[in-house]
């Protein structure tokens, strides 16, 4: 009879929607970094050692050629 209660801080579908329209409206963009797959190893032990500034983005595309 266990019951579990959860929810989001993040809001909902229509406020993440009208984040993302605001942003795009004033051209604010997130910081990332770029990788290539075959970085990721490094990039995985970069984050055990915190030596990261931005999120990490897998280029697939470079990635595949």
């Amino acid at each position: 009879g266990a019951r579990t209660l959860s929810g989001s801080v993040t809001g909902g579908t229509k406020d993440t929607q009208e984040m993302i329209n605001f942003c795009t409206a004033n051209k604010i963009y997130p910081d990332i970094e770029l990788i290539k797959i075959d970085y990721i190893n490094e990039a995985l032990e970069r984050l055990v050692n915190r030596d990261v500034r931005y999120r990490f983005v897998i280029d697939i595309e470079s990635s595949l050629k």
